[in-house]
This record gives C-alpha cells, structure tokens and sequence, in this order.
C-alpha cells in the first residue's frame, strides 16, 4: 500500500477542523497556548502518518510459504544423490513457524561449502531477487547399501581373497565401505579385523613388489641408450612407489618400484 500526504484530511481534529462534538476544544481561550499545541499536533500526526504506513506495509506484505522451501529441498536432494549407490532415504526438517521471510519467486537450494550429501546435511535456500535472504534446512540422509565384510577373522598383512569375503545390507549415514570385490580381491590388510567389519579403502594397500633388504634389478633408460646394474632395497615399497636402493658400489639412488624387483631410475 502507497502512503501519501491526503490523509491528512481525514483526520480533521489533527488539522485543527474539530467537530461540534468538542466544544470546550473548540473554544480554547490563548493564543499563546495555540502556539504551544501546533508542534504537539504536527508530532502527532507525523507519528500516526508513520505508523499507517508501518501497518499498511506488513499487512500487504505476503511471507514466504514454508512448505514451498522444504519442497525445493526435497528436490534438491533427489537430484543430488541420484548417482549415488543404494537406497536413499531423507528427511526434511521442518522450519521454526516464528521465521517469517518475504515470498520470493526465485528459490535456489544449494550445498554449503565442507557439507556431504549423506548423514545429518544443512541444504541452503536463496532468494535470488533484490533484497533476497537465505536459510539453511537440515536434512537426514540414510544410505540402504550391499556393502562388502570380512567373513571371518582377517589377519594385518593378509592378502584379500573372495572366500574373505560376504555382502552384509546396510544402512548408513556416512560415505564408507566397498561394493566392489574387484576393489579388495589381491590388496592387502592393514590391520586385522574381526567377523562382519565393513571394508574400506583405508584399510587396505597394494602389495609390495620390493621388500627391505630384497636383492633388486636397477634399470636406467635415457635417449639412446639403456644400462642396468644391481642393488639392495632399503625400503619396502608397492609397485608405482619411491623406493631407495643402496648399489654394489655404495652409493645410495632412488627410483620407482616396479613388477619383479625392477626399479626404475631416472637418469
């Protein structure tokens, strides 16, 4: 609603215009006094003019629907955890019926910085316009997944084989454990673990193809030319690591761990 300055003459005992409903009003003796009541009554009307305006505004203000946000949020989250293996589940939280926001046309959900999609979230709504705000809903995400376990007790060092192996239906909130036996199957533990653990990339690694103190073969290819010689590895080391080698001459080099015993030196 638009406030302007014709309402004035709606309220005429503010402008001085009394009815004959206040006579004594009316018929107020000093001048002086006159003088004294037209700032009070310029005060007044400034404050009441103030006042219908506040009032006009929030009456024609319309707020924000809650149930639109979390709808929006709802969305979102579908369309973000899409790709993801399993079973998802969530729950939008409710929003505190005491937050009051003005209704926007432009709702757009997003995932704060640091946040996952999985677990206890807080999903961001912006209004996109002029003026606009933001909120943050929580939301619970569960993940339903065949996850892959230890089938019996598993000893650190071991290497992994399928009989190793069982596939346990799990719900999660959190972004861990393996589907995959192809991602275990010839990796090695890291440490043991009882019957029924989920596996996870962290607890495992490649095999060493070098082992401390193994005899290796050296192997330097530049432009042209290729040499080999021999040495002792100081270190263990998986195919693809640094490894260092300690030669037949003493000197100390390093090099890349390779299949069979092989480093590779760089020139």
């Amino acid at each position: 609603m638009t406030c302007y300055s014709g309402i004035y003459n709606n309220y005429p005992a503010i402008n001085g215009n009394f009815p004959p409903q206040f006579p004594a009003i009316q018929r107020f003796p000093y001048r002086a006094a006159t003088r004294t009541m037209r700032p009070m009554k310029n005060l007044l009307l400034i404050s009441f003019f103030l006042l219908h305006c506040t009032l006009a505004d929030a009456v024609t203000a319309t707020p924000q629907d809650h149930a639109a946000l979390r709808t929006a949020v709802a969305t979102f989250v579908e369309q973000q955890t899409a790709g993801l293996p399993g079973k998802v589940a969530f729950n939008v939280n409710e929003i505190d019926k005491r937050i009051v926001l003005r209704a926007c046309s432009k709702i757009e959900p997003f995932l704060p910085a640091g946040s996952q999609m999985i677990g206890n979230a807080s999903i961001g709504v912006r209004c996109a316009e002029e003026k606009g705000w933001s909120i943050f809903i929580p939301v619970q995400i569960r993940i339903t997944r065949d996850l892959l376990i230890s089938a019996r007790p598993l000893s650190h060092g071991q290497i992994l084989h399928t009989e190793d192996l069982a596939i346990q239906t799990t719900e999660t909130t959190q972004n861990a454990g393996l589907t995959d036996a192809r991602q275990i199957i010839g990796k090695v533990l890291r440490y043991s673990v009882s019957a029924g653990y989920i596996m996870r990339a962290d607890m495992l690694r490649e095999p060493y193809s070098v082992k401390q103190g193994q005899s290796v073969r050296l192997s330097v290819q530049g432009g042209g030319f290729s040499l080999s010689s021999s040495g002792v590895a100081l270190n263990n080391a998986s195919e693809g690591e640094t490894v260092q080698i300690r030669t037949l001459s003493g000197r100390l080099v390093s090099g890349i761990a390779g299949e069979e015993g092989v480093v590779q030196i760089t020139p």
